[in-house]
C-alpha cells in the first residue's frame, strides 16, 4: 500500500487518476448559478426605541 498502489488514495494522487478512492469535488457552485434564484420576501421592520437607561436609586439615610 503506497504510491505504487493504483487501489489506495495515495497510489491514485501519486498517479494523478480519480476514482472510487480518490473523489473529485463536486462543483455544487456552479449548479447553484444555473438554478433561479427564488424571490426573497422583506418584511418592514419597525423602528425599535431605544432602552431607556437604568438608574439605581439612592440609598434613604436614617437622619
Amino acid at each position: 500500500m503506497g504510491k505504487g498502489d493504483k487501489k489506495s488514495k495515495k497510489g491514485k494522487i501519486f498517479i494523478g487518476s480519480y476514482g472510487n478512492s480518490r473523489k473529485r469535488a463536486s462543483n455544487k457552485a456552479s449548479v447553484a448559478v444555473k438554478t433561479a434564484p427564488t424571490p426573497v420576501v422583506v418584511e418592514a421592520v419597525a423602528e425599535e426605541k431605544p432602552k431607556a437607561k437604568r438608574t439605581t436609586k439612592k440609598k434613604e439615610t436614617a437622619e
